[in-house]
């Protein structure tokens, strides 16, 4: 073999799945046909989920650095500001990151493409499938040069993180179904002037369309996203810019000054997944698996926790250590994500531009004004914050989810966010193994493990042990000591209140 595993696609999805399987020293070849990582922004909304991934690999920092949180939405209508929110620390309490960071998907990939090189491995760039072939030993996938030299390339696995046209998706013969939005969509990148400051998220609301400004790392910079009207009748391949701006000063109904373009696109927008994201040891993450509305800035950080599952699973299965059913929890799990992430960003955007009368009614007319006394509710807080950031993704109906005893947090989930002593517990769990978690009130027994069981997953597996705090009990909803079992990804496997030697013994030979 060649390599471990052959990645199609250099976007964020296919990058960050590097960044992982270098954390479990799988080997691995990227290729793209790009010339090198994008140059434009793209994709500019970060979630939580994806910085406390990040933060395991010391990259979470450093892409803060290249960005700002959003901190504010200023919303107008029919000209005029009718009404703030804060979203600072919408999350506080619930992430080490309670907030969206807007940063530049072109800063993003450089960062992440940077800490690929940092650890000796590169991109080969100007290179794209041509064709492959998979059986039960492996991959053999044929390449082509920009200079027209082709090239094999044997793998043992193979991941599409080719996008929404994915070769990968087509050669395996997997369904991609859906639907189409009629409007279409535009995106510009441009230097503003206007009376306002740069400092929030600019929401113009109106009956049934979407205008949004979204202030950019850089003087007067900012991201405008929008729709055109139902009537209009151009394929996206024939709008020019002019008529972008045009509408964009109509939909404002404000004075501005677009002095400078640095970039912009005119898309429809789908709404689609695939039927299943493996065939065989092939496999597909990010955009080549599911695609639907930008509302929310869901799609970039969902293409990134696709590869975070998956990693953990392939480096397993590739130490011999797991059985290659293992993979198999892959579309398990990450399929019913894509499903629900399709119904959620279309509520989404039919709250924010659809043409329903009653939501338009209240977009106008109601939002604006009770929308920052919402937003200050805890209970509201609660409620949308775990659903934008990503943190409340679970997987309790996984083969791989075990709960013994009554819990608010259930196996499937992750790992809650819980300071103790002051220090974040992510702190202790950073490590690419599963972690033994106990939290005990010292008043209960708790039996060593058995010496066998413990040689058998030496190094695979360490342990954590913490005093039973009120914010413990309150998160987790149990007064008694209880431990779980959390998975490389940071999700819980098993959680238990009867400390068992056998329950653990059992959970663990899932994976052998």
């Amino acid at each position: 073999m060649d390599t471990d595993v052959l990645i199609i696609g250099a976007g964020p999805t296919g990058l960050a799945l590097a960044c992982q399987l270098i954390r479990y020293g799988v080997d691995f070849i990227v290729i793209d046909r790009k010339e090198t990582t994008t140059p434009h922004s793209k994709a500019i909304g970060v979630q939580a989920r994806t910085l406390e991934i990040y933060e395991q690999i010391e990259l979470a920092e450093p892409l803060i650095a290249l960005g700002a949180p959003a901190a504010t939405a200023k919303m107008f209508a029919g000209g005029k500001l009718r009404g703030e929110i804060c979203f600072a620390e919408l999350g506080k309490g619930m992430s080490p990151y309670p907030y969206v960071l807007f940063v530049e998907q072109g800063l993003h990939e450089k960062l992440l493409y940077e800490h690929i090189k940092a650890h000796g491995k590169d991109i080969r760039w100007q290179t794209e499938l041509e064709n492959f072939s998979h059986d039960a030993n492996g991959v053999s996938a044929r390449l082509r040069k920009s200079s027209g030299e082709s090239e094999t390339v044997e793998a043992k696995y193979l991941v599409g993180s080719d996008g929404a046209k994915s070769l990968v998706r087509h050669s395996l013969g997997l369904h991609f179904e859906g639907s189409t939005f009629e409007r279409i969509f535009y995106v510009a990148d441009v230097r503003l002037e206007w009376e306002h400051g740069h400092d929030a998220l600019q929401v113009f609301l109106m009956r049934n369309s979407l205008l949004a400004f979204f202030p950019m790392t850089g003087e007067k910079q900012y991201r405008i996203v929008g729709t055109f009207p139902e009537e209009f009748l151009k394929d996206e391949g024939d709008i020019l810019y002019e008529e972008i701006e045009e509408q964009i000063k109509l939909d404002a109904d404000l004075a501005l000054d677009i002095t400078e373009v640095n970039w912009f696109s005119t898309y429809k927008v789908h709404t689609r997944h695939v039927n299943k994201f493996s065939e065989g040891r092939c496999f597909l993450a990010g955009d080549s698996a599911h695609i639907h509305t930008p509302a929310g800035a869901q799609g970039m950080n969902t293409g990134i926790q696709d590869g975070y599952n998956l990693a953990w699973k392939l480096a397993l299965v590739l130490d011999r250590d797991a059985n290659e059913k293992l993979l198999d929890t892959y579309n398990e799990e990450r399929l019913p994500n894509a499903e629900a992430l399709m119904k959620t960003t279309d509520r989404f955007f039919n709250l924010a531009a659809g043409k329903n009368l009653f939501f338009a009614f209240a977009r106008l007319y109601i939002f604006p004004y009770v929308g920052q006394f919402l937003f200050g509710l805890n209970a509201v807080k609660r409620f949308v914050f775990p659903r934008i950031s990503q943190i409340a993704i679970n997987y309790r109906k996984s083969s791989l989810s075990k709960s013994h005893g009554s819990f608010n947090v259930q196996a499937g989930d992750r790992m809650p966010w819980i300071e103790v002593d002051g220090r974040s517990i992510y702190d202790d769990l950073r490590e690419p193994r599963f972690h033994l978690v106990i939290f005990s009130d010292g008043k209960t027994d708790i039996p060593p493990l058995p010496d066998e069981l413990m040689k058998q997953w030496m190094g695979q597996i360490d342990s954590h042990f913490f005093t039973f705090e009120p914010r413990v009990a309150e998160i987790f909803g149990t007064s008694r000591s209880f431990f779980l079992i959390l998975r490389p990804d940071n999700y819980i496997g098993l959680i238990s209140d009867e400390f068992s030697p056998e329950i653990v013994q059992r959970y663990l030979k899932k994976f052998v």
